[in-house]
């Protein structure tokens, strides 16, 4: 189980555009992309791992109002059980003409001792 499988599994519904690192296409007027930020092991019992929690960050740029897929956005993650970590406005980039606004969020996922 990997945050980025279940991201790409579940923002589609969103109808925008979403690649995971860099958008390498054409960028249209709005879109997202995916950057992992951390794995970490936080809860331990008998000094093994319990609790896989990752975390990504979920860039949106928009040419436009972002607002209304901002709200979407987050709404679907907390529905799904996501946990958001960090959510703000970077800015406007004047060179490109988006704006630039990010969720942070995190999953946690049971430790899996033996590989599937």
């Amino acid at each position: 189980m990997s945050i980025l499988e279940d991201l790409t599994v579940l923002l589609p519904v969103l109808d925008v555009p979403m690649e995971t690192g860099v958008f390498s296409n054409m960028a249209p007027d709005q879109y997202l992309v995916i950057v992992p930020l951390s794995d970490s092991f936080d809860l331990y019992a008998d000094n093994e791992p319990v609790v896989d929690i990752q975390e990504a960050r979920l860039s949106l740029y928009s040419k436009g109002s972002y607002t209304a897929v901002k709200n979407r956005l987050v709404r679907l993650l907390v529905q799904n059980g996501y946990t958001i970590t960090d959510r703000q406005y970077l800015g406007f980039e004047p060179e490109s003409g988006y704006h630039h606004y990010t969720v942070d969020v995190a999953q946690y996922y049971e430790y899996e001792t033996e590989e599937r």
